[in-house]
């Protein structure tokens, strides 16, 4: 037999009061909320997207999710506004282990089409994209839909050192436990929702929304430093530091590479030219902000 609502709520609340428990909630979709006046906000979109392999130039959305909401200018989440969801028949059938992790059939997807329309609409009037891994979304966002580049994005799981506030790790699945709750995974549109709560999680060492500081961060400028024509032998110590390699199939240079803040950039030349090249370089370096961040064509 069932217990009440209620009641099963009051068990949940005595048992999260003690240490040695844990309390899982299931996740529930904010309703949206009609905004007012009286309150200073701004609008984001978080977005989240599904689709065929890992490659934003040849492989395919299968599924959109994105969450518009507005906020304060402090980082306090308002609420919603509206919410977006639409499946894309691919080209070709999708690959039977992306079926396995997301649920997405060839099937569910048979004669559905994203309309451009409704996503430009959609986003209009958000000053800020953000995603779990916007590296990613950025690429395949902007390909289907111009609207993108010109938008300011922020990446949820690399611009908040996570660990750092007490989370085992940046995996979404990690921080929703953290936060408390537990959703339907790789879903595009619940993993909007799911990273939405993360956001407004309370972290416990500043006292402030999660989305503070992700906001902090995604305003401030970063550097990009390419190690081009680094003797092959080093490249483990690259990575170590934190370096990603660029094959150059996508117009950018074929070389490892690095982001660090403007304030570490003198250091990082410094480990170049004492452990990389021993000698005097001058390594190209680009300057990112929000707007150009995790995008393809940078």
């Amino acid at each position: 037999m069932f217990q009440d609502t209620s009641s099963l709520a009051a068990m949940a609340e005595a048992l999260s009061q003690s240490p040695d428990y844990r309390v899982l909630r299931r996740l529930v979709a904010r309703l949206p909320f009609t905004p007012s006046s009286d309150q200073e906000t701004k609008t984001a979109v978080i977005l989240d997207t599904e689709t065929t392999g890992l490659d934003a130039q040849r492989n395919e959305i299968i599924e959109l999710g994105m969450v518009k909401f507005d906020y304060t200018p402090n980082g306090n989440i308002v609420g919603v506004r509206d919410t977006f969801s639409a499946f894309n028949e691919p080209i070709d059938p999708i690959p039977a282990d992306i079926t396995d992790l997301t649920g997405i059939s060839d099937e569910l997807v048979a004669g559905h089409r994203i309309d451009a329309v409704a996503v430009e609409k959609f986003v209009d009037d958000a000053v800020l994209i953000i995603a779990h891994h916007s590296q990613f979304d950025r690429g395949f966002a902007e390909r289907y839909w111009p609207v993108f580049a010109q938008k300011a994005w922020a990446c949820s799981a690399t611009e908040i050192e996570w660990r750092k506030y007490g989370f085992e790790g940046a995996k979404l699945g990690y921080l929703l436990h953290g936060a408390g709750y537990f959703h339907q995974a790789h879903r595009a549109v619940d993993d909007c929702n799911a990273l939405l709560e993360i956001l407004a999680f309370e972290l416990p060492t500043i006292g402030r929304p999660a989305l503070a500081l992700l906001l902090e961060n995604a305003r401030k400028r970063t550097v990009r430093v390419w190690a081009e024509q680094s003797p092959f032998e080093l490249k483990n110590r690259l990575k170590t530091r934190g370096y990603r390699w660029s094959d150059g199939s996508d117009g950018r240079p074929r070389s490892w590479f690095v982001d660090v803040c403007e304030a570490a950039l003198d250091d990082e030349i410094a480990f170049l030219k004492t452990e990389i090249y021993l000698r005097d370089v001058e390594p190209r370096t680009q300057t990112l902000t929000a707007f150009t961040r995790f995008s393809a064509r940078v």
